[in-house]
């Protein structure tokens, strides 16, 4: 069997890093592991639902209590019904047993039509860098001896799972898809979640179409998006298209390795780097069975780890080109 390389760039040209920051980053490392828990004084009071004065019953928790719980879920990696557990310990040891305790069946359902509240991105002052990929998430189910037992009455459906961050590694963007969807597609979606003025958008080869060019164009940002091998210049005058001509001519008087080089692809790294995160510490199957909980699961998961992000992170500066 061949052996795999770690890297398509010999170390000579790798770029070294150095973190300037380590205090306040391992600062925020032992931040991420505090497991100190307490319910303000709001979430009591807004523990159950209050009346809309509609038709039909009303709901007897409210979202904060199913996000609540959902959260500590996702954290934890707790199962259904050791989340219902867990969260009715809790509130026991804080001297709030009195408050009831959603159910694994409410938690399920409820899940299904969950309006998550995310967190807007932290405003720095100028504009933003949009970096954005996509990747597979597993669906829950009997696994890939079953698949493979059962043929096309196996289990290995999965979701795409596309996002967008800034040059922090934070989320800005985020949509949850069937896995046959084009990424490119999808790239519109994103940009609807975006509030900042975006400066440059990066992607990669798979986001090389006219329609996302034409879209990021009409904002006026920076395209870097590495074109196809043997590309051609296309004789279209829209504006995608010029800033495509302009990349394409880059590459075949740079060279592809230096065009990345000088146009900055190395942030592409960012985005890959907050999918690692999150199959590192949510995982990389999603527990709920119906599209609309697993798009509540996945936004939990992006609020987590934004929260993780903002208790501290790592600055690097090139010691050597």
């Amino acid at each position: 069997m061949p052996t795999v390389k770690s890297s398509l760039v010999h170390p000579r040209y790798k770029t070294e890093y150095r973190v300037t920051n380590w205090r306040e980053y391992e600062r925020g490392l032992r931040a991420r592991g505090d497991v100190t828990v307490w319910f303000s004084q709001e979430a009591i009071d807004n523990w159950l639902s209050r009346s809309t004065r509609r038709p039909g019953g009303p709901r007897f928790y409210s979202d904060l209590a199913i996000e609540t719980s959902l959260t500590l879920r996702s954290v934890f990696g707790l199962p259904l019904r050791q989340t219902e557990g867990f969260v009715g310990s809790l509130l026991g040891l804080l001297g709030h047993g009195e408050l009831p305790v959603p159910d694994h069946t409410t938690l399920s359902r409820r899940a299904q039509s969950l309006d998550v509240s995310m967190k807007a991105r932290p405003r720095s002052g100028h504009a933003l860098h949009l970096i954005v990929d996509s990747s597979g998430l597993q669906i829950t189910g009997e696994g890939p001896w079953s698949a493979a037992k059962h043929g096309s009455r196996g289990t290995r459906e999965w979701r795409k799972l596309h996002v967008g961050v800034d040059e922090s590694g934070f989320v800005v963007a985020h949509e949850l898809t069937e896995s046959g969807v084009d990424d490119a597609s999808i790239v519109p979606d994103l940009l609807g979640h975006v509030s900042d003025t975006i400066d440059c958008f990066t992607a990669d080869g798979a986001y090389d179409k006219t329609a996302v060019d034409d879209a990021i164009a009409k904002s006026g940002a920076k395209i870097v998006i590495p074109p196809v091998k043997n590309a051609r210049v296309s004789k279209d005058e829209t504006a995608g298209a010029c800033a495509r001509n302009a990349t394409v001519e880059a590459v075949n008087e740079l060279g592809r390795r230096e065009w990345k080089k000088q146009a900055g692809y190395h942030q592409q790294a960012r985005v890959e780097n907050a999918f690692f995160r999150y199959k590192q510490l949510i995982g990389g199957r999603l527990r709920s069975r119906r599209l609309s909980g697993q798009r509540s699961e996945v936004r939990i998961a992006i609020k987590i780890l934004n929260r993780m992000l903002e208790l501290g992170s790592p600055r690097s500066e090139p010691v050597r080109n």
